[in-house]
């Protein structure tokens, strides 16, 4: 009879000493370095290969740019009041909080109401320019010093919504946010063959700027050794990608593209986080707050004057007790709950949905379009894909009936580089 082995239970093999130790289990950590290395070379393949997010990108630079045209056009019979020489935040009063803040506005070179009205107007034309998609590149910067120079001018006139305007007009001069449903997109799809030197446009364009930028480095009129060098920067960057393109299709081009592809995904990952770090930020605020945590908190900017936009509604929603509360607790739990949710599908989806819901009620309600159309464009980073392609296509059947036109097919992101341009075997791997 065979004596069961200590060690595992089970009688001993035929032939082989009772005594003789059974074989040692296989270890959980074998191959487990061979797959880091795996996992590790296919993640780095994949945010070098492509700026991910083409969509994305795109609805968010729309999205904005909508934003910031509407708020400039609703504004334009007061513009000289609100943001001009005829402001009750004077230039002077308005010149002494830039030097203690290092605020950068192209509004406080000047006083003159002729330079007022050419830096606005400049602005809504980069608005449009950013909404077309017609060099983004460009048009971005100039999207973003338009911002900054319009809202630094009175600093008092704006809302949150102009804070979330100020900070993505600055990432997005970090994004590749023209890939599709652009002008440059469409320019590329229908001459693949247009070399650099062939785009005349593009070198007038850069050399306008650049001369526009000497003359505002040498007349001191950019005092600030950050803002000069990035301006500075960011000229000689657009420069060096077309004398790579134009000069050094090789070697030089793919990394190029690879550290263009790093800045743009890690700058699609910081809009990201600002969305999650907004909303929770501001909903762990109102829990500490005693009007949210008795429900109640919505009640009191409905019946204010000055966001009672529609008197009925408003006096027929904050009279219900039950509403009330649930539109106080349910904004509470929807923005502490959304950067969690992220780690669902399905969930962040429907949070979404109730988000974009609330910005339209706050747009509806209180009377603040232009803050809601922030927030949504804002949110709709985090659409999914599918939905903006079949966003897209509808927009393209709606175009194609009011044009009479055939519809055009869904747009396609960029194809992946040519194999003179594909990133590094230690970057494809995997």
């Amino acid at each position: 009879m065979s004596i069961p082995s200590q060690r595992t239970g089970q009688a001993p093999a035929p032939g082989a000493s009772p005594s003789a130790p059974a074989p040692a289990p296989n270890s959980p950590f074998r191959g487990l370095g061979r797959s880091f290395d795996a996992a590790l070379a296919r993640g780095l393949g994949h945010i070098t290969r492509r700026a991910l997010g083409p969509y994305q990108t795109a609805i968010v630079r729309i999205g904005f740019a909508v934003t910031v045209l509407g708020f400039l056009l609703h504004e334009w019979p007061n513009r000289r009041l609100m943001y001009g020489p005829d402001s009750a935040w004077s230039f002077d009063m308005a010149s002494r909080f830039v030097e203690n803040s290092g605020a950068f506005t192209l509004l406080l070179w000047s006083d003159s109401g002729l330079w007022f009205e050419l830096v606005y107007h400049l602005t809504i034309a980069a608005a449009v320019a950013m909404l077309l998609g017609w060099r983004t590149r460009a048009a971005s910067m100039l999207f973003m010093i338009g911002i900054l120079s319009v809202q630094n001018r009175s600093i008092f006139m704006g809302d949150g919504g102009d804070n979330v305007i100020h900070l993505m007009a600055m990432y997005l001069v970090l994004t590749r946010c023209g890939q599709v449903w652009s002008l440059d997109a469409r320019r590329r799809a229908r001459r693949p063959d247009l070399g650099p030197s062939d785009d005349r446009v593009g070198i007038v364009l850069w050399a306008v700027l650049g001369v526009a930028l000497l003359a505002a480095l040498v007349s001191g009129s950019v005092d600030s050794w950050i803002w000069s060098l990035f301006l500075s920067g960011m000229w000689l960057v657009h420069g060096y990608w077309w004398l790579i393109r134009r000069y050094a299709p090789g070697e030089p081009r793919v990394v190029s593209d690879i550290v263009a592809n790093l800045v743009h995904n890690a700058a699609l990952l910081m809009i990201m986080a600002e969305v999650c770090v907004i909303y929770a930020t501001a909903g762990w605020y109102k829990i500490q707050g005693s009007r949210w945590q008795d429900g109640t908190a919505v009640y009191y900017p409905m019946n204010l004057d000055y966001f009672n936009v529609w008197p009925e509604v408003s006096e027929l929603l904050s009279s219900s007790g039950p509403m009330i509360m649930v539109l106080s607790y349910g904004t509470v739990i929807v923005q502490v709950a959304f950067p969690f949710a992220l780690l669902n599908r399905r969930a962040k989806n429907v949070l979404l949905v109730l988000m974009m819901g609330e910005h339209i009620g706050i747009a509806l309600l209180m009377g603040l379009p232009f803050f809601s159309l922030a927030m949504i464009a804002m949110d709709a980073v985090f659409l999914p894909t599918a939905f903006l392609l079949w966003m897209g296509a509808r927009a393209s059947g709606l175009r194609a009936r009011l044009t009479r036109r055939k519809p055009a097919p869904p747009e396609a992101p960029p194809p992946p580089a040519p194999a003179e341009q594909r990133p590094p075997a230690w970057a494809a791997k995997g």
